[in-house]
């Protein structure tokens, strides 16, 4: 097993920072890129290398994860004239992002082609649980690479789960988490949208909830940031709906039918039509409101 002294991180948005964190101050180098010269100029001064492109974050780390918002960025970081496969000290490429199984195939088989190997490592968790190195990883790629990059994903989470020997398995049980999420939220939003419109305390209503047999990670963890008004968990509406697509592509691929998570998608996609869809996630909230006419925000007492 390497002992990985210089480590590569791609992709400082939400989610990328909250996970990059995790690996400052640890016995290693960190060199970071992102096309935001701000988020930079914050790992800089936070003992974090910088780098102009992720070519030279390849030149410089053994192992690179990379944490982007979509399928066209993580083919181009990957794979682009200034992308990791051209680097010269990479060794091991984690894409962290969630670009489904094709996209994770095809880029593990041209990096292998560059002496690349590839780890399949989407996260659940959102942003706050990653900045208390509380994420679950899911993994999927070589033994060998999974025990050589453990001591690393150990740094960024609690949970670590090896879903195949192969890159794409860990894709899928990303999407499969994501979407029974988003239905959960849009079902949590609507129904207590029934509540609140029935003059139920939101508050209360919430608390109800958490300790009945609807008890759920959306209700109890994820919309109290809605219900709050601060509609600030750490991802877009649009990363939602394009993971609630990319879990239908899936399931048509698989001839899988989903009809509660397909008119769930709508919802999702509808918001995002409706103009939400760089705001916060939790939004899904406000758009659930204007369609029944009502206001769900929490009520002290």
């Amino acid at each position: 097993m390497n002992e990985h002294t210089d480590v590569g991180f791609l992709g400082l948005g939400q989610m990328g920072s909250a996970i990059a964190e995790r690996l400052l101050g640890q016995s290693l180098r960190l060199h970071v890129y992102d096309p935001a010269a701000s988020v930079m100029e914050r790992f800089r001064s936070l003992g974090a290398v910088t780098h102009a492109s992720p070519r030279e974050v390849a030149d410089h780390a053994s192992v690179v994860f990379a944490c982007l918002p979509n399928v066209q960025v993580s083919r181009q970081v990957a794979l682009g004239d200034d992308g990791v496969a051209h680097g010269s000290a990479i060794q091991v490429y984690a894409e962290m992002s969630t670009i489904g199984r094709e996209a994770i195939e095809d880029l593990a088989e041209q990096l292998a082609g560059h002496g690349i190997q590839m780890l399949d490592s989407p996260v659940t968790g959102g942003a706050p649980v990653a900045r208390a190195g509380q994420l679950t990883l899911l993994v999927s790629g070589p033994d060998a690479v999974v025990a050589d990059v453990r001591p690393l994903l150990q740094m960024m989470g609690r949970n670590v789960f090896v879903l195949g020997d192969k890159p794409g398995m860990g894709q899928i049980m990303k999407v499969v988490n994501n979407i029974i999420m988003g239905a959960n939220v849009v079902v949590a939003s609507e129904g207590m949208s029934l509540g609140a419109k029935a003059g139920l305390n939101p508050t209360v209503m919430c608390q109800a909830l958490q300790a009945g047999t609807a008890q759920s990670f959306a209700a109890g963890t994820i919309l109290p940031r809605a219900l709050a008004g601060t509609f600030d968990y750490g991802a877009s509406l649009t990363i939602l709906d394009k993971d609630m697509a990319l879990g239908l592509q899936e399931a048509l691929a698989l001839q899988a039918s989903l009809p509660v998570i397909t008119q769930a998608r709508d919802q999702w996609h509808a918001a995002y039509e409706a103009g939400l869809g760089d705001l916060d996630f939790t939004t899904i909230l406000q758009y659930v409101e204007q369609q029944n006419g009502t206001l769900v925000r929490d009520r002290k007492g």
